[in-house]
């Protein structure tokens, strides 16, 4: 495989590696996002391994790198970055040949609610939090690359329930700068839950011994959008929550597995 690594703004965490299949087998790229539950000690080392076996396995992998809570990032930043990760694909599209038709992300823990937010970017303006819009730098449609389909690994795609029981000692308010209740309008903005129902697809995909992020959160994600009836489908999976992201688990190759249904 052959590897190029591009930055999408001048932090020297604005970056991302396309991982590029000998020969690919499928068409469209998948954004791989990264989890640490937003915090700067965890990067895109998580992330790597998971392009390379995507990119081995005939997919065109974007391993994302992101500011995060403690080097730069937090809100907005982290935000921007992953919409601006994304919309990179689009200058480097024709330098590789890229088909940017289907464009899946594939994240874990809070990568994975870094992707389902994302997946949601269209619908961010209607969410009635007009000062948080204008906080977070984005591009609108005529220069956006919008997400086909979503794999959230273990996802955080519960925010409100997240820091009600205070994951990871405050990761979410850390994460936006204080408590919901100091910043209502900025929580529910950056709430996957808030941009229910979206349009594509989205697997949840939760270990069943995941100790780190509790399966409620995608049990709620996941009976919200169908009650809604948006296109998601929740999948326990044996493990716990790195299962996930180990090229050798079980767990992890039903994940490529759907990545691959997404791309199909």
């Amino acid at each position: 495989m052959k590897r190029h690594r591009y930055s999408y703004g001048d932090d020297p965490s604005q970056w991302g590696e396309l991982f590029l299949p000998d020969s690919a087998v499928t068409k469209g790229v998948v954004v791989v996002i990264h989890g640490g539950y937003w915090r700067s000690q965890y990067g895109a080392e998580l992330g790597e391994p998971l392009a390379k076996d995507l990119a081995a396995h005939g997919m065109v992998a974007w391993n994302l790198e992101y500011r995060r809570a403690g080097n730069g990032g937090g809100w907005p930043h982290t935000f921007s970055d992953v919409l601006a990760g994304i919309d990179k694909l689009g200058d480097i599209a024709g330098e590789h040949g890229l088909g940017l038709d289907r464009v899946v992300a594939l994240g874990h823990s809070a990568g994975g609610h870094l992707a389902v937010w994302a997946a949601g970017r269209c619908r961010l303006a209607q969410l009635g939090a007009p000062d948080a819009d204008r906080q977070l730098l984005r591009k609108h449609n005529d220069g956006a690359v919008h997400l086909t389909g979503v794999v959230s690994q273990s996802g955080v795609l519960n925010l409100a329930e997240a820091e009600r029981l205070n994951l990871s000692n405050g990761a979410v308010s850390n994460l936006l700068g204080g408590s919901s209740e100091k910043y209502p309008k900025r929580h529910k903005f950056a709430d996957p839950m808030s941009a229910v129902p979206l349009t594509v697809p989205v697997y949840a995909v939760h270990g069943t011994d995941d100790d780190d992020v509790p399966a409620s959160l995608s049990d709620s994600y996941a009976s919200a959008a169908k009650s809604a009836c948006a296109p998601v489908q929740l999948l326990k999976v044996p493990g716990d929550h790195f299962a996930l992201i180990d090229p050798k688990a079980a767990a992890y190759r039903k994940c490529r597995e759907l990545v691959q249904l997404l791309l199909a």
